[in-house]
């Protein structure tokens, strides 16, 4: 590494003139009351809200007020016409609609959602092959036959979840991150559920046919049969997994404390599979004795390939590193990696890698961030909010500190583009891979960017500046959630109001919970085809 400081070709503003948001907040004014708007003016007689400003406001003169090609406002209260531009703004002529080469993954899921059912029909047949006509003929025997059945659904959707987990990059690639985030929540929680209905039926058949109590034949079971105390262990650590990836559960834990019972997932398959074949009634045929072992083997080797050698291989080659920790404002602040070969990291802008600095009291963390500016040859750049213990310890840093780094993931980039339009909707530190994006998408793009304060936002300087390079416009929805403007922006008419093509557009949202939720929905409720919304799933 060179001695010194480094110097990067970057914005400036946001670089070395970290005061500079401050005379953008200084400059901003008021909405101008209209009779005619469409969306509802604040009562003049409530106390200012938090981000609502009232005409009485020292703002100095705006020398961009008769601009008609100004590409950004704060809107408290609309300043569109019905045809969502600026009133002031000159008429734009009508874009062709043509579509993108966009990469198309409908039929890659498909071709996944068949082959995922294939294998547990197979799984299921190796029960039916070993069966014998007229085995099944009572209450203890029909018990036991769903025992058998449903360990081995289990089974086999315990390899297809640790399948998904392994962070292989191909699968993502074929599938995309928000569908594996899906699939992986519900084959979760359908994963538990066939656990405990095996274990029951399996205990029950049992005690039918010894006639004994239900509870003392599960003690014999556990006691007597091999395999079977590590097979109670790993269904123990499913248990405690499926109730801590509750959503009421998951927001009262450490992320780090959430994160490290959630990779203990491992372990059921190393506890759980000597139970499988020691006492595997169906896992003995001549099918199922090459079935099983090779499933076991695709999975172990994705496992090793996506958690061990992509990210060793990642990390020698690039040997990241903190090239400098720049504030962006209140308690956000930028981190800048420096490393070699950058030019061929195969990033994208809109996508997250997972992030470990390498310091005395965080080494043994790993976070998620999504790049906020597009990947290049001299630097990788992320942004982070401070919003516990280890990220406030990360504006701390100093340059120099090594970085472990795992990725890219995520396809939440502008080559899943299937429209030649795009809207990017972004609400508190989803802001920074919507940012990233806007390098890469095409002229007309809007930004819609929802904060609380102006003194939230992110990037302003930034966001404009590239509006004006991309031919993009900018939109900042400033407020309280009851003031006008936040209030009517996640409804039919508000969205259309602000974006009256939205249906003709590709939908790309990051930000809070509640914030993309109620985007959706309003989205859904305009027609916007789900193949058109672009989700960026940081959990997974």
């Amino acid at each position: 590494m060179a001695q010194g400081p480094p110097t990067f070709q970057t914005f400036q503003d946001q670089r070395y003139e970290p005061d500079e948001d401050a005379q953008y907040f200084a400059d901003l004014r008021s909405a101008p009351d209209d009779e005619d708007d469409r969306w509802p003016a604040p009562d003049r007689d409530e106390a200012p809200a938090q981000g609502r400003y009232e005409e009485s406001d020292p703002w100095p003169d705006d020398p961009y007020r008769d601009d008609p090609y100004r590409r950004s406002d704060i809107l408290v209260e609309s300043q569109t016409d019905p045809t969502g531009w600026k009133a002031a703004g000159p008429a734009q002529p009508p874009i062709p609609d043509d579509r993108p080469p966009a990469e198309a993954i409908s039929g890659n899921r498909l071709l996944t959602v068949l082959l995922f059912f294939a294998g547990l029909a197979t799984s299921v047949s190796l029960w039916l092959f070993e069966t014998q006509a007229g085995e099944v003929s009572d209450t203890a025997s029909l018990m036991l036959a769903a025992g058998r059945i449903t360990g081995l659904i289990g089974g086999y959707l315990l390899f297809i979840q640790l399948l998904m987990m392994s962070r292989v990059s191909w699968l993502e690639e074929w599938v995309g991150a928000r569908d594996l985030l899906r699939w992986h929540r519900w084959l979760g929680t359908s994963l538990t559920f066939f656990v405990l209905a095996h274990i029951v039926f399996i205990v029950y058949g049992y005690a039918l046919t010894a006639e004994t109590g239900v509870v003392e034949q599960g003690w014999t079971i556990i006691t007597t049969l091999p395999e079977m105390l590590s097979a109670s262990a790993a269904t123990i650590i499913l248990v405690v997994i499926s109730l801590i990836s509750m959503r009421a559960a998951k927001t009262k834990l450490p992320y780090e404390l959430w994160h490290l019972i959630h990779l203990t997932g491992y372990l059921i398959l190393l506890l759980g599979y000597g139970h499988q074949v020691a006492t595997g009634a169906n896992l003995s045929g001549p099918f199922a004795s090459i079935f099983w072992p090779a499933l076991t083997a695709l999975v172990i080797s994705a496992l090793v390939w996506g958690r061990l050698v992509e990210p060793l291989w990642l990390n020698l080659r690039h040997k990241f590193e903190v090239a400098e920790v720049v504030s962006e404002g209140g308690n956000t602040f930028s981190i800048y990696i420096d490393g070699k070969n950058l030019e061929k990291l195969p990033a994208q802008a809109g996508q997250f890698m997972r992030w470990r600095f390498l310091t005395r009291n965080g080494w043994w963390q790993s976070h998620p961030f999504s790049l906020s500016a597009a990947p290049n040859a001299q630097w990788l750049r992320l942004t982070v909010t401070a919003v516990g213990g280890h990220t406030s310890l990360l504006a701390q840093m100093k340059p120099g500190t090594p970085v472990w780094a795992e990725g890219p993931f995520g396809v939440f980039t502008a080559q899943r583009r299937t429209r030649r339009r795009a809207l990017l909707i972004a609400g508190g530190s989803g802001i920074a891979p919507i940012r990233a994006l806007l390098e890469d998408m095409p002229a007309d793009t809007i930004v819609i960017y929802r904060a609380g304060r102006p003194d939230e936002l992110v990037f302003r300087g930034e966001l404009e500046e590239l509006a004006e390079q991309r031919d993009a416009w900018v939109r900042y929805i400033v407020g309280g959630r009851n003031d006008p403007g936040p209030r009517r922006l996640f409804t039919p008419e508000g969205m259309v109001g602000l974006v009256p093509d939205v249906s003709r557009r590709d939908v790309y949202l990051c930000g809070p919970p509640g914030l993309v939720e109620a985007a959706v929905g309003t989205l859904r409720e305009l027609d916007v085809p789900d193949s058109q919304l672009h989700l960026d799933p940081f959990e997974f």
